[in-house]
């Protein structure tokens, strides 16, 4: 107790000496403050402001007007002339790294070189070769010349060169009736913008021809539309007809009616619409055309009519072909009319096939005068309007005489099974080829006596 009782009172002031006999004392603080205040000491002088540094250079600093909240700008992304911040010093992509503001602005020019080695270069797409166009170049491409080593933009022809490959395949599809052909070359020609040509020159061509052509032209026409020919360029196509038509009247004296049935079917067969014949407004010579085309689409069952408006002479099967001519004949039997036959039968414009018609019409009037006696002549009377028929065609070269001997051979190449529902078939045939023997004595007669005249 007495020893505890002389040790010297601990205070504050005394603490140090007590724990820490050096002298030193212990410091009121803790190091991270003793440490923060270490370093600013180091940065800045007892007398020098803020905004100066320990080597006694300063940084600016700058308030916006208006306001009491301090702007400091850094020096070293300051802009040097405005003194504002300028995101274009700033680092690690700030500035847009990596976009392609640059080439995507109309006034950048500079040119990506073309590498020749690079496995995907194409000598047509050479920026050196391009043509300079307003048009969209990649859409409007129609091929490419080997002569310039050039890509082609447009027309690939001329006009006139146009129309001429159009003439050579509208002859061949005459021939092949092959529509998809046709397509295939007008592709080829690249010339979309001659395509009203394409109705104009088919129509005026088909027009010098038969029946069977016209027929043609007008399934190729549905054909081409829409694609590869537009409504507008079936319009147009039209409207340059009718403008043409005076001359057209010049080689085809019947061309007002032709181009008005060519008129009326395209509007059938929904090539053109109905309202094109009401837009015409009778200012050209050629709407005098679309009158006839008005009341040809007027008549009753004018969609029926319309379809055969060229006649069964379209290179129609044979079948159909065989059904006409069973008309014709029964028709004639019944008229007795030559004339009106001899229409019909240059209306089938099928010369190859004349012999059907010989031995189709012999046989129908053989089992119409099978049924009578043939004793009595008058009862040959089909036989003998029969054979006047097929004379009158042979003596108006609408029939060859070789079509007649060949239908007659093939009438005897039959004759067995027309015996049996026709009896009496040859007696009768021999008679009716009796009869043609008189009719070409007569035809030579006449012919003889007109030349002796």
């Amino acid at each position: 107790m007495v020893e505890f009782a002389k040790r010297p009172e601990v205070t504050v002031t005394t603490m140090g000496k007590v724990h820490n006999p050096s002298g030193e004392g212990v410091r009121a603080v803790s190091s991270q403050a003793q440490a923060k205040a270490a370093k600013v000491a180091t940065k800045t002088t007892p007398d020098a402001p803020n905004n100066t540094l320990a080597n006694g250079d300063s940084h600016e600093t700058k308030v916006k007007e208006g306001t009491a909240k301090r702007n400091i700008t850094r020096k070293k992304t300051a802009d040097k002339e405005s003194g504002n911040y300028n995101s274009a010093h700033k680092k690690q992509g700030g500035h847009g790294k990596g976009q392609w503001k640059d080439v995507m602005d109309p006034s950048y020019t500079e040119e990506i070189p073309i590498d020749v080695n690079d496995p995907i270069y194409d000598k047509a797409e050479d920026s050196d070769r391009y043509i300079l166009t307003s048009i969209d170049a990649e859409a409007d491409k129609r091929g490419y010349d080997q002569t310039t080593e050039k890509a082609v933009y447009g027309p690939m022809l001329t006009l006139q060169e146009f129309k001429f490959q159009l003439l050579e395949a509208l002859k061949e599809y005459f021939d092949s009736c092959d529509t998809d052909e046709v397509i295939r070359t007008l592709e080829e020609l690249g010339c979309k913008e001659y395509n009203a040509e394409i109705p104009k020159k088919a129509i005026s061509l088909a027009m010098d021809k038969g029946p069977r052509e016209r027929e043609l032209t007008s399934r190729l026409l549905t054909c081409l539309h829409p694609t590869p020919l537009s409504m507008s360029d079936m319009e147009a196509g039209f409207i340059s007809l009718l403008d043409s038509l005076e001359d057209l009247i010049t080689d085809v004296p019947d061309a007002h009616t032709m181009v008005a049935s060519f008129l009326a079917r395209a509007v059938v067969d929904e090539v053109l619409p109905p309202a094109f014949l009401s837009e015409q407004n009778n200012d050209r010579p050629g709407d005098a055309v679309v009158e006839k085309a008005v009341n040809l689409l007027s008549r009753e069952h004018c969609n029926a009519r319309l379809e055969k408006v060229w006649g069964p002479g379209d290179g129609r099967p044979v079948a159909e072909l065989k059904v006409e001519m069973d008309q014709l004949l029964e028709e004639y039997l019944l008229s007795r009319e030559l004339d009106e036959a001899a229409r019909c039968v240059k209306e089938l414009d099928c010369r190859h096939f004349h012999h059907e018609l010989i031995k189709r019409g012999t046989k129908a009037a053989m089992e119409v005068d099978g049924k009578k006696s043939t004793d009595d002549p008058a009862a040959l009377s089909n036989l003998d309007a029969m054979a006047a028929l097929f004379a009158f065609l042979v003596r108006n070269a609408i029939v060859s005489e070789y079509q007649v001997k060949k239908g007659v051979s093939r009438l005897h190449q039959i004759l067995e099974d027309i015996a049996l529902d026709v009896p009496t078939a040859p007696k009768l045939l021999e008679s009716f080829e009796s009869m043609l023997a008189v009719e070409s004595k007569v035809a030579e007669g006449e012919e003889v006596a007109t030349g002796g005249e």
